[in-house]
């Protein structure tokens, strides 16, 4: 990891500056936060951000709002959902489909038109009715995904909807933060002034026009765009919730995908924040003054098993000593330089959806051997497994050398692990396509990292049987009757108390399964300016900018 560390930060250090060639500097008393993020391009800022829970973290909740959001206030509780621009919501008593939320009262889009029942409905079709004018197949896959039972919305009244779902499902008003508010009226005079074949050509040219000159109600608008070089965000100093109007006057975001060209951009004073700094990089960043911010966040680096006909990790006993073979703490303080948190489960003690588990992850590499020779190997007769990774990645940390970890730990509990490392979009669409899919190339292991914000993303597309591929991300086909049992029983469950409990429940059967190889948490690592006061790091993949204030 340190051969030639010089020569590539000397490098990195000319890249950032070109990156960084005409940041704004501060003007007058205006207060500027330029940030280094690690993607390789702007996400989409129309409204459905693209480039995973990134994109929402800059372009969603930055410029947009949902009916439902998520509380960041906290960096020490876990992160839970509150009212947005609904106020309240119940569901029907009769009809456990059937959803009615209030809407916030005097809320405008940045363009100044109000927001309404109307614009809910419209927004819910630019997903979902593909006849609506303003129907967007390209934020479909991003959003319908993350909110897989909601079928239609209906107007009661100027500041009252009517949601419908597929099925009864507790998780709506959790799914719907995923649902950004775009402006109608701003979309409609783009599309009245578009020029195009049909219809949807224009709808087409309005979307692509708004992406340059966006409308939501967030706390920070649009004020500048230029594609895979920079956005720039000003305060939206008219925001409806007045505690959270921000604090800086500007930010401005910068695509920077290389650790070394970001942390060299930070040391240069190019930038003022990077996410997910150079490891190995860590200790100087301190000595130089700046601060290291991490916290364990809902995200999870596991290992997916393949449970068709066939595969090695059908014995659970095979699955148990895998989780015992691995030294998480060895991972997290050599490799990772402490910016990881060793995984017991999707969820750790204290999360409300934890359970109580009764196979404990812990390293054991005398009761994982004992397991294994149970299961009729030994040091003479390792077991073959395939896991397919990737090089790099969105959430995937350092898939590359945290796999070549795993396998030479592996090989002290007689297993012999074959990596097949690919690109990362490939390796993302193949999680769709499933083990059983040519592109699995005989892997019956897979490495992509999964969000764990919600019980859907968390735990019910991996577990339900219903969720094997094409339907989402089950890609192992598991079929454990107990799995689905328990995952209707928290979808049907209303009251929140006694939904999480069920989730729980689901949380413990996945444990005590060995469903997957869990070897770590994200902590989100960033790098901050010793200028930048006022930030809370929330247990979250967001966080709020609101409150960041800069000292000169």
């Amino acid at each position: 990891m340190h051969n030639g560390k010089s020569n590539k930060t000397a490098a990195a250090m000319v890249l950032a500056v070109a990156l960084a060639a005409g940041l704004p500097a501060m003007a007058g008393a205006e207060t500027v936060l330029r940030i280094g993020m690690t993607a390789a391009d702007i996400p989409r800022t129309l409204g459905q951000p693209d480039q995973g829970f990134e994109g929402n973290r800059f372009t969603g909740l930055t410029m947009y709002d949902g009916l439902t959001m998520w509380d960041l206030s906290s960096a020490d509780k876990a992160s839970v959902v509150i009212p947005g621009l609904a106020t309240e919501w119940k569901v029907d008593d009769a009809d456990k489909k059937k959803w009615t939320f209030r809407l916030r009262p005097g809320v405008t889009f940045h363009d100044g038109s109000p927001f309404n029942a109307d614009a809910v409905v419209w927004n819910v079709e630019k997903v979902l009715k593909q006849d609506a004018p303003q129907f967007d197949p390209s934020q479909v896959g991003v959003t319908a995904s993350r909110m897989p039972t909601l079928a239609s919305a209906r107007k009661i009244d100027d500041m009252t909807v009517e949601l419908i779902t597929k099925e009864p499902d507790s998780f709506l008003p959790i799914n719907l933060t995923n649902l950004f508010m775009a402006s109608p009226t701003k979309w409609q005079k783009f599309f009245d002034a578009a020029e195009g074949a049909d219809a949807k050509a224009k709808s087409q040219a309005a979307w692509a026009a708004f992406a340059r000159d966006a409308s939501g109600t967030g706390p920070w608008k649009m004020s500048g765009f230029t594609p895979r070089e920079r956005l720039e965000l000003v305060k939206n100093a008219n925001y409806w919730d007045k505690a959270r109007v921000p604090k800086v006057d500007k930010m401005v975001l910068l695509p920077m995908p290389e650790a070394n060209a970001r942390t060299a951009a930070l040391l240069s004073g190019q930038v003022d924040w990077v996410e997910a700094p150079a490891p190995d990089a860590v200790a100087e960043i301190k000595q130089r003054g700046f601060v290291i911010r991490t916290n364990e966040e809902p995200h999870v680096w596991p290992w997916q098993f393949s449970r068709v006909e066939g595969s090695p990790w059908n014995d659970i006993r095979v699955r148990k000593a895998a989780n015992l073979c691995i030294d998480r703490e060895g991972l997290k303080d050599g490799l990772l330089a402490g910016l990881m948190v060793p995984a017991t489960g999707t969820f750790e003690p204290g999360h409300p959806w934890r359970g109580k588990p009764t196979f404990e992850i812990k390293y054991d590499k005398p009761a994982a051997q004992k397991l294994m020779q149970e299961a009729g190997y030994g040091p003479n007769k390792k077991l073959s497994v395939k896991i397919q990774t990737s090089a790099s990645g969105s959430g995937q940390m350092l898939p590359l050398p945290m796999n070549e970890y795993l396998q030479q730990a592996l090989a002290e509990c007689y297993f012999d692990v074959q990596l097949d490392v690919i690109e990362w979009n490939t390796l993302f669409t193949n999680w769709r396509r499933g083990v059983k899919d040519p592109s699995a190339n005989g892997s019956n292991a897979t490495n992509v990292t999964y969000a764990a914000m919600d019980p859907f993303f968390a735990m019910v597309r991996f577990l339900q049987s219903s969720m094997a591929p094409p339907v989402s991300n089950n890609w192992g086909f598991i079929n454990n009757p107990k799995f689905d049992e328990l995952v209707t029983k928290a979808r049907q469950t209303f009251e929140p108390s006694e939904r999480d409990a069920a989730l729980a429940e689901l949380h413990a059967a996945s444990v005590d399964d060995a469903a997957f190889l869990y070897v770590a948490h994200d902590v989100a690592p960033r790098a901050l300016s010793p200028k930048i006061k006022g930030f809370v790091q929330p247990k979250s993949w967001f966080v709020d900018f609101s409150s960041i204030t800069m000292t000169p």
